[in-house]
């Protein structure tokens, strides 16, 4: 049937009678709904509200008007902040549902969604008291919430909408009393502010967030793909009142000013939450924050989707999947170990396996992993947990990280006594993880018997698939890459474009270098070799180098040969045919 021929439905139809739509956009928004993969699942309203054909408060309006319920425009003002406990607070922030106030026996709520009898119904009992509902939109719905005192999730969707407009100038003088700073921190620009800043951070997929004092302004960089970018610049005296906003969100002490200090948020951002690892250090010119965002859904945790060769993928998972010994994941800081170890937990961990980790600190929390943070202010390092954690009866462990000659020692010995264990070491290659162990202390015939395997990364930045194009590098190029064994047919880079920010780059994917311990590599390593003795046999097993790993992903269009150069270091021929100086 033609949907030009229909009658629209009530929503449409109760719209068009507010003048607020055209029969002709109702009929454009039912044609996509219909087109939708997932079946037509996605209300009409959101549809309408995406094409930007009214708002979600005229819609609210019309349904309020329909369903016998008054519509309201909330303000903190209209809400009794006593009323709040009626109840739970975890309660209140999931359904995003609004206790206003109470009048003898009648709880006033606001709802988003005035036909959720339901939800109406659970109120009542959770409360004991006659419920009358009152329609909001749920974007005033979180703005009331971000200002509830004592709320454990902020609520980050009210943004405001140019981070250099009238609201982030209303505070004109420098703060210089904490009182001050803690009472203005509260205020509602510099919330927005805050809010903006880290909406913005998770919108453009940043890993990092830099909030830095300089001389004439409080400087915003995000870091994306691996790369540091400048967001905005705001006037430097809002640096006082912006770190302690953030303070007071992560529960830190804001009358220190002088110490580093440490601390956790969970905002609720598009109806899922995200971890926040918020860092201060104090500078000459105020103090420093770093705020690492741990967005899951920007984060696959499956190891088919890390960007693993085939073949290096099928090593990784015999290994893992071993009943006992070590797996090391190797690399630089930011080079997506965890990730990795994350994923491949994520692939042992059943029901019939005790799966627990000991992390500083745990950054994403998984299902069916008993998981435990280390607290080195009380004694509880990775070495004495991991002790303690041996008698939990595990049958495979996760060690964040192997930092001392202890920690090295105990993951070993849980290893020979029939445990699987992962962990992290900081070096440059696989190779070169052996004689680390070494380094710290740790018999060489220990490290042969127990490790398995060695996996060492880099993530290198994948092609803006928008603006991609084939180009002719230098014939130098060309020849110098086929004179070290990687004839690469045709080369791919991106232009530039308003996706990649004009860098030609979104995204990143890992590279990698898988060594796995073989017999005779076992029998080497008990006479404590030398790192290059290790990679001559690894070679000659097979190993599939860094640098190897990245010209295939250059051969099959993912990255640049530039990209892989940087990551894995130049070679010489190489640098001379891109007229690099290394």
């Amino acid at each position: 049937m033609n949907i030009s021929s229909t009658v629209p439905p009530r929503l449409g139809r109760l719209l068009i009678e507010q003048g607020y739509l055209t029969q002709q956009e109702v009929e454009a928004a039912l044609t996509q709904q219909k087109q939708l993969p997932s079946g037509g699942n996605k209300l009409l309203g959101e549809i309408l509200v995406d094409l930007g054909y009214c708002s979600e408060d005229q819609i609210l309006e019309c349904l309020a008007s329909e369903y016998g319920v008054p519509y309201a425009k909330l303000e903190s003002r209209l809400c009794d902040h006593r009323v709040i406990d009626v109840l739970p607070r975890e309660y209140i922030e999931e359904n995003m549902v609004l206790p206003l106030f109470l009048i003898r026996n009648t709880l006033t709520v606001a709802l988003s969604e005035p036909s959720n009898l339901f939800l109406v119904d659970e109120i009542r009992q959770l409360t004991q008291l006659d419920v009358q509902i009152v329609a909001a939109t749920s974007k005033d719905i979180r703005r009331v919430l971000t200002a509830l005192p004592n709320s454990k999730v902020f609520v980050i969707d009210d943004i405001i909408e140019d981070s250099e407009g009238a609201d982030v100038t209303l505070i004109e003088e420098a703060i210089d009393d904490i009182g001050d700073v803690e009472e203005v921190a509260g205020q509602s620009p510099v919330i927005r502010l805050v809010n903006y800043i880290i909406f913005n951070a998770v919108k453009e997929g940043a890993s990092d967030i830099h909030i830095e004092p300089s001389e004439r302004c409080m400087r915003v960089r995000y870091r994306i793909d691996g790369r540091l970018y400048k967001s905005l610049e705001v006037p430097v005296h809002l640096i006082n009142a912006v770190t302690s906003r953030i303070k007071i969100m992560g529960g830190m002490d804001i009358s220190e000013r002088r110490l580093p200090q440490d601390g956790r948020i969970h905002v609720m951002l598009e109806k899922r939450k995200i971890d926040l690892r918020v860092s201060t250090f104090p500078t000459n010119r105020g103090e420093k924050t770093v705020i690492r965002v741990l967005d899951t859904r920007a984060v696959s945790l499956v190891l088919e989707e890390l960007g693993f060769a085939e073949d290096v993928l099928q090593g990784f998972l015999e290994n893992i999947t071993a009943p006992n010994g070590i797996v090391l994941v190797t690399g630089p800081t930011g080079s997506g170990k965890s990730t990795t170890l994350y994923a491949a937990l994520n692939n042992v961990s059943t029901m019939e396996n005790n799966v627990c980790t000991v992390e500083d600190p745990i950054e994403y929390y998984l299902p069916l992993i008993n998981q435990f943070q280390v607290q080195e202010r009380v004694g509880l390092t990775f070495s004495k947990a991991l002790r303690t954690l041996l008698r939990q009866d595990p049958d495979v462990i996760m060690v964040g990280e192997i930092r001392d000659e202890e920690t090295a020692r105990t993951a070993i010995q849980a290893a020979l006594t029939g445990h699987l264990v992962f962990s992290t070491l900081h070096t440059n290659d696989a190779c070169s993880a052996i004689t680390r162990l070494v380094n710290m202390g740790v018999e060489a015939y220990l490290i042969g018997a127990a490790l398995n395997t060695v996996l060492a990364q880099r993530l290198v930045r994948r092609i803006c698939p928008k603006c991609r194009q084939t180009y002719e590098p230098p014939r130098t190029l060309r020849k110098a890459l086929e004179r070290m064994g990687y004839p690469i047919d045709t080369f791919q880079k991106g232009v530039g474009c308003r996706r990649c920010r004009n860098t030609g780059f979104s995204g990143r994917i890992g590279i990698h270098e898988l060594l796995i311990v073989s017999d005779e590599l076992r029998d080497v390593i008990v006479n404590n070799p030398s790192v290059a003795a290790i990679r001559q046999i690894a070679a000659r097993d097979g190993m599939i180098t860094l640098r190897q790993d990245g010209f295939r992903k250059v051969r099959e269009g993912i990255t640049t040969i530039e990209e892989i150069l940087h990551v894995t270091g130049e070679v010489r021929d190489v640098s001379e045919a891109t007229g690099s100086t290394g």
